[in-house]
């Protein structure tokens, strides 16, 4: 989803959804990245080039 608007989460921008960076340099939605990283077992990968997910 555009960075400017918000996650599926959120109501309405600026509803708490500020952008998280990871390691990798990779940007999601914070409500985005908790469901992604909670969802995989036993390590969370990014969705995106599929590095060890860690923040920034």
């Amino acid at each position: 989803m555009a960075f400017d608007g918000c996650c599926s989460d959120c109501k309405r921008p600026g509803d708490d959804c500020p952008l998280i960076w990871g390691a990798c340099d990779h940007a999601f939605h914070l409500h985005c990245i908790l469901k992604w990283v909670n969802s995989q077992t036993p390590q969370a990968n990014c969705p995106m080039c599929r590095r060890e997910w860690q923040f920034k």
